[in-house]
């Protein structure tokens, strides 16, 4: 009896002493694909020695707002144009340290099947961040419906078109609400993961994309400066790159469409 007891409290320290070792990681993520491929990672993580907790946002903003705060150790939904505007705007010290998924960004209207048909005066649904915006009107001047100011690229906001032709009217909404605005205007700015999430239409039924070739939008791990070299958060993404759980996860959140993403590091 005495040897059956010994055995428990011996089994019962291990357990306690494997959790007080094992490493928290609390990481920020936006619904879609990125919260559901953070999910599906938790058990793996676990089998590594790291308790993977996801903390999903409805926003742009709060993520980096508590990764700044201590409130979470990393985030998973922007991109790296994205955080520099963050950081030159809120001095935020943070930085990456892998990159994600790839993902296309599409203009969608439930309305009208072609450009052709959009009309004088028809309205318009785009991001309000300074870079998804400029990515937005880059996609309307590729599809002849503005002309930009030379040079702006993808930092261009509203006042830098010079020709709107139909007097297009501009709804400027945070990114991950645009889904639902979409049958509401006759063209809108899209995120296939957003739109697969929402259920609302196809995230394959976009008018025109901006493609998956430009590293620079690749979605990173982002963590405070002081943190980049921290060996967990160095085997989360290790273990997110090489895991086919959430390879099958990311090709399932995009509808099984792989014109609607790539995984950046693997190209």
């Amino acid at each position: 009896m005495r040897l059956h007891t010994l055995g428990f409290v011996a089994a019962l320290a291990l357990s306690f002493a494997t959790a007080a070792e094992a490493d928290t990681i609390k990481i920020g993520v936006v619904p879609g694909a990125y919260a559901d491929s953070i999910s599906a990672l938790i058990p793996e993580a676990k089998e590594a020695g790291i308790e993977l907790e996801a903390v999903e946002f409805t926003d742009w903003t709060t993520p980096n707002v508590a990764l700044d705060a201590g409130d979470i150790d990393a985030n998973y939904f922007q991109h790296r144009p994205f955080l520099d505007n963050a950081i030159a705007d809120r001095g935020y010290k943070l930085t990456d340290i892998g990159p994600g998924i790839l993902a296309n960004i599409g203009l969608y209207s439930l309305k009208h099947k072609s450009f052709d048909e959009i009309p004088e005066g028809g309205k318009v649904a785009i991001a309000n961040d300074p870079v998804n915006q400029g990515r937005g009107l880059l996609l309307l001047e590729k599809a002849g419906l503005i002309k930009l100011r030379d040079g702006v690229g993808f930092t261009g906001t509203l006042d830098d078109i010079v020709e709107n032709a139909r007097n297009l009217e501009f709804t400027e909404v945070e990114g991950p609400q645009l889904a639902r605005i979409t049958a509401d205007v006759d063209l809108a700015l899209g995120y296939p993961h957003f739109i697969a999430a929402s259920g609302l239409f196809d995230p394959g039924s976009g008018l025109i994309y901006s493609g998956i070739d430009d590293r620079r939008f690749s979605i990173i791990f982002t963590v405070k400066e002081d943190r980049k070299d921290d060996p967990a958060l160095k085997k989360l993404v290790e273990l997110y790159q090489n895991s086919e759980t959430v390879r099958k996860v990311i090709h399932d959140a995009y509808n099984g469409n792989d014109k609607l993403y790539t995984l950046s590091w693997l190209h």
